[in-house]
């Protein structure tokens, strides 16, 4: 089996642009200027927007004469009506460019409006899904600014948008839908409170090693999850203990970066198919959400890729040279296990999810396609031993 997925032809294509450096923001309007661009829309959420974060952006864009015009409505989850008022609000003032700041919520938007902008049509229609239109047309010019270091969409071919009458996240992406650049400025990330830096940091981890682990995996992809997992493991500790160290913000800034890359066009695991398809049912976020899945769903899959793991293990710095494989496999597990506790990242329960739930979002998180690249078979009954693995609701194995 697992050879005749390997059959599959493979890509890896890096549409966007990376300019990074601390300070990096005050070239913002010179670099979208330089994308043809004379009016935006920023995209941004009134969080950001409150906090001052949007606001050099907004000053170099208009130094270099770059007029802006503001949308700071998006909301946790984005559903398609705030990607429809995003949409509305860039035709009727004649936008020609896409500015997004902030996190993923932020950055999904302004792709999903760039998908409505360029093919008349609302982005529902791009469903990744059987029987859905493909992207045909490149998405007006996008530049992403991330203020968290987590989901890696300032670099990604994919946005997830909820449809609220179905409860449900969807995928629509390819190369098509990626930013044309991303700036990453780690002095955007100081002021980001402690339990958002250890969300998306693990949401980052996650991405990397899903990545690393699943059955589209490639050398390319390979190559930057783990220095992703790297970087994981020897900043995110700093960042959330102390918000000023300016190099472990650099440092998990390119994390999510690298397992943002990681994704490739292709897709990513267990831990995101859950994550995904319960955002989609309960109003919770999703770093937090797959950070609290990412240990019981390593310790279900290690086993699929037991070399895999034993490299994540090296990666996150524990000795495993007197380990066996499958000792060293698990070791893995544990350390990530211990890393979510050390940041303190709050359980299933405690976000707000009943156990009462378990059958439902076991069968929901199976029919997400990105059940299909785990690197252990799943079904619905596996996901229901990892979903009582997140409540403790059985034991420990490994």
């Amino acid at each position: 089996m697992r050879f005749e997925r390997m059959e599959r032809l493979k890509s890896f294509e890096m549409p966007t642009v990376v300019k990074h450096g601390i300070g990096a923001v005050k070239h913002t309007g010179e670099e979208v200027k330089n994308l043809g661009v004379s009016k935006v829309l920023l995209v941004t959420d009134p969080g950001v927007k409150r906090v001052g974060l949007a606001d050099p952006v907004i000053a170099s864009l208009k130094e270099a004469d770059v007029d802006v015009i503001l949308f700071d409505q998006v909301e946790a989850n984005p559903s398609i009506h705030v990607v429809a008022d995003g949409t509305k609000m860039y035709k009727e003032n004649g936008c020609n460019g896409l500015v997004a700041v902030g996190g993923g919520s932020s950055m999904d938007t302004a792709k999903a409006i760039g998908v409505e902008v360029a093919h008349n049509a609302p982005v529902l229609d791009y469903e990744a899904a059987e029987g859905k239109k493909p992207l045909t047309k490149r998405i007006p010019p996008l530049t992403t600014i991330p203020t968290t270091a987590g989901t890696g969409s300032e670099v990604t071919q994919w946005a997830v948008i909820t449809d609220p009458v179905r409860e449900f996240k969807f995928n629509t992406g390819g190369p098509l839908i990626a930013a044309h650049l991303t700036i990453i400025d780690p002095e955007l990330h100081v002021s980001m409170p402690s339990h958002i830096t250890a969300g998306t940091g693990i949401d980052a981890l996650a991405h990397a090693i899903e990545c690393y682990t699943c059955h589209f995996a490639q050398p390319m992809t390979d190559s930057v999850a783990l220095l992703a997992i790297e970087y994981v493991g020897k900043y995110l500790r700093r960042a959330v203990a102390n918000g000023q160290d300016i190099e472990a913000r650099y440092g998990m800034a390119h994390a999510a970066m690298l397992a943002g890359l990681s994704y490739g066009s292709e897709s990513a695991g267990a831990a995101h198919a859950m994550a995904q398809t319960l955002g989609g049912i309960y109003p919770i976020a999703h770093g937090p959400c797959v950070a609290a899945m990412l240990g019981p769903v390593m310790e279900y899959n290690w086993m699929g890729e037991p070399e895999k793991f034993a490299r994540i293990a090296q990666a996150l710095g524990v000795n495993t040279h007197e380990l066996t494989l499958e000792e060293a496999a698990q070791a893995a597990v544990r350390e990530v296990y211990q890393l979510v506790k050390d940041v303190q990242i709050p359980s299933l329960e405690e976000q707000g999810v009943p156990k009462e739930a378990v059958s439902r979002l076991a069968q929901e998180a199976f029919n997400d396609p990105q059940t299909v690249g785990n690197p252990r078979d799943l079904t619905v009954k596996s996901y229901e031993w990892i979903y009582n693995r997140c409540f403790e609701a059985t034991p420990l194995t490994v």
